[in-house]
């Protein structure tokens, strides 16, 4: 018999009934207890295991919002939200007439933004794919860009720059497959006659990883002056980029657009420099060494009343448009690799061996320490013979004082003043170099153009310690011509000719004039005085009359210059180098005579021994710039 309980009353089954004819009177928990032993138990876990999860979420959301609120909703902005840069116009440069030396010209670049790159592997791979049959591009750029994507970074990528109307046609045709890439509106600078100003303007291009490091307001699509006036007046000339605010998708893509603030356009920059002379100049050069098979010289023209750089030019050149255009790295290793060196700018950096262009300087110098006055002569048989040592004159100049010495370049008599002979005390090196550097000598001209060279005036310290030997008086006769171990720059040496031509004030050359804002407000820039009255104004007349007897003296070394229209003084020199007896040619010079408003030296390297190419030069272009109407100062 079987026993069922129901709230403590009894119900009996007898033997052979079934179940169904039973009257079940069990309460409910009963029947749990005895049919369902686990239930409680799993419910109870399900219980407590969702009120975790639920307080856990709470947790988090209140964490996201009250926490962590304020970044994730930048970020949110950030990612529909975008401030996209317009490049601002850079300012134009032009000539002292008003004549424009370089424009800018619309141009597109394609650039990538790694916030909007994919994270999957695979698709990274299929968009470099995409990448490399779209744009042409240099080998391995995808996989450096790529190896160093932040994908957190807003700030883009430049892909290609230039980018051509094909490559355009092309990307717009598979945009939807590339995201984060876009097409960047900017301009590229396009230089009018490029080989005959590129030493002088240089050159701007796309900023370099290492360049941001000075420029860190600069994004790596934006681009920099690197050479000439382009990177020396880069504060003024590249203006104040503007931005577009707009609303984009997951992919980087414009979707509405949602407000503009305009780009400041950079100045404008107007140079002391006569587009014309520069070319006439250039032209006359270039013709030079063609005819004579040589291959590199140099030339400046500046104003001696105010230091304004009228012409600089330094052959061989370059197109400056090739690196404005991208250069390819087979155009620019054959620039590199040009014996000429045409990347080199000789006017200012080239540090040469002055030869007799020194002397104007070193008369200045005996005269103002007594050494000869203005009547002294001394006598030229052809050289100084001391000891088993002899140093040879150019040619037998006979008895000279020192106006005549620079004109007919006696090397004796300057042995004489530099170094003593017979009854002659001689400057000696250290006065000599005190008044080399009084006259800018050794030192920068601070020129408003970078690479500026500062050339060398030794002393006896100096030979002790680079040589270990004694300075003798050989090193003073060669120092006192322009020789041994002195150098200089050609714009040093036409700096110092200038203060002798203006009466004794050293100018910092000044390539540029005015700075012209874009709202049409402009700043002068003023002349820079280095040094004045530094020596005797009657000092310099003697020696700018020696100077003019280069010229008229019957056995003066310019006498061809006796025909122009315009009285001119100058001194010519000659400087050896290695050991095949090719000579440096200078001339350098001034005009007016009397009034001189153009300075100008002439370098001609590796020309014969007995070369004079620079005065014919000279004569050229004081010939054509003279008979000009349009010379009058604006």
């Amino acid at each position: 018999m079987a026993l069922f309980v129901r709230k403590n009353k009894y119900t009996v089954l007898k033997r052979g009934m079934e179940i169904d004819d039973a009257v079940l009177t069990m309460t409910e928990s009963d029947a749990a207890k005895i049919e369902w032993p686990l239930n409680r138990r799993v419910i109870r876990f399900f219980w407590w295991l969702s009120v975790i999860a639920l307080l856990g979420l709470a947790l988090r959301v209140a964490y996201l919002n009250i926490i962590k609120g304020a970044e994730y909703q930048e970020a949110a902005e950030r990612n529909s939200l975008r401030e996209l840069v317009i490049p601002a116009p850079r300012g134009i440069i032009y000539d002292r007439f008003g004549k424009q030396l370089v424009s800018d010209v619309p141009s597109m670049d394609a650039i990538l933004t790694p916030a909007d790159v994919p994270a999957d592997g695979e698709k990274q791979d299929e968009m470099k794919r995409l990448l490399a049959a779209t744009f042409v591009l240099e080998p391995g750029i995808l996989d450096d860009i790529f190896q160093k994507l932040d994908r957190k970074s807003l700030l883009p990528f430049l892909i290609k720059e230039r980018v051509s109307q094909e490559e355009m046609l092309l990307f717009l045709s598979r945009s939807q497959e590339l995201p984060g890439v876009g097409l960047y509106n900017t301009t590229r600078r396009a230089y009018a006659d490029g080989l005959i100003f590129s030493h002088l303007l240089g050159y701007e291009g796309k900023i370099r990883k290492e360049e941001l490091a000075l420029h860190q307001d600069y994004l790596l699509t934006d681009s920099i002056g690197k050479q000439g006036i382009e990177k020396s007046y880069e504060a003024f000339l590249r203006g104040k980029s503007g931005f577009q605010r707009a609303e984009v998708d997951a992919f980087g893509r414009v979707k509405k657009e949602l407000g503009i603030v305009q780009p400041i356009p950079g100045s404008d920059l107007i140079l002391n420099i006569d587009a014309d002379l520069q070319k006439k100049v250039f032209d006359s050069l270039q013709m030079l060494l063609e005819k004579e098979d040589l291959k590199r010289a140099a030339a400046i023209a500046l104003d001696p009343q105010s230091g304004a750089v009228r012409a600089l030019v330094s052959l061989p050149s370059f197109d400056n448009n090739l690196f404005a255009n991208r250069i390819s790295s087979k155009e620019y290793q054959a620039l590199i690799d040009d014996p000429a060196l045409p990347l080199f700018n000789r006017a200012i950096s080239g540090e040469y061996p002055p030869g007799s262009t020194l002397k104007p300087v070193l008369a200045a110098a005996a005269l103002a320490e007594g050494i000869v006055n203005e009547h002294i002569q001394i006598e030229s048989r052809g050289g100084i013979s001391i000891g088993k040592f002899f140093f040879g004159d150019w040619r037998v100049n006979g008895f000279t004082d020192i106006r005549r010495a620079i004109a007919v370049s006696s090397d004796v008599f300057f042995y004489s003043i530099g170094g003593g002979y017979g009854g002659i005390q001689g400057l000696g090196m250290e006065r000599m170099k005190k008044y080399e550097n009084l006259f800018g000598y050794g030192s920068k001209t601070n020129i408003d153009m970078p690479g500026e060279a500062d050339g060398f005036i030794p002393d006896p310290e100096w030979k002790q310690e680079k040589f270990g030997d004694r300075w003798y008086i050989g090193d003073n006769y060669n120092a006192a011509i322009g020789q041994g171990f002195v150098t200089a720059t050609p714009l040093q040496i036409l700096n110092a000719v200038a203060a002798i031509a203006n009466g004794g004030t050293l100018y910092a050359p000044r390539v540029a004039s005015q700075i012209r804002s874009s709202g049409g407000e402009v700043t002068p820039i003023t002349p820079v005085v280095l040094r004045e009255d530094f020596i005797s104004p009657d000092i310099l007349r003697i020696v700018r009359e020696g100077m003019r007897a280069t010229v008229v003296d019957s056995l003066g070394t310019a006498q061809s210059l006796q025909t122009l229209p315009v009285a001119v003084a100058g001194k010519t020199g000659t400087a050896q180098f290695g050991s095949d007896k090719k000579t440096h040619g200078w001339f350098v010079s001034f005009a007016p005579y009397e009034h001189p408003t153009l300075a100008m030296i002439i370098l001609v390297e590796g020309q014969g021994e007995e070369g004079y190419n620079a005065v014919p030069i000279a004569k050229e272009v004081y010939d054509w710039y003279f008979s000009r109407p349009d010379i009058s100062e604006k």
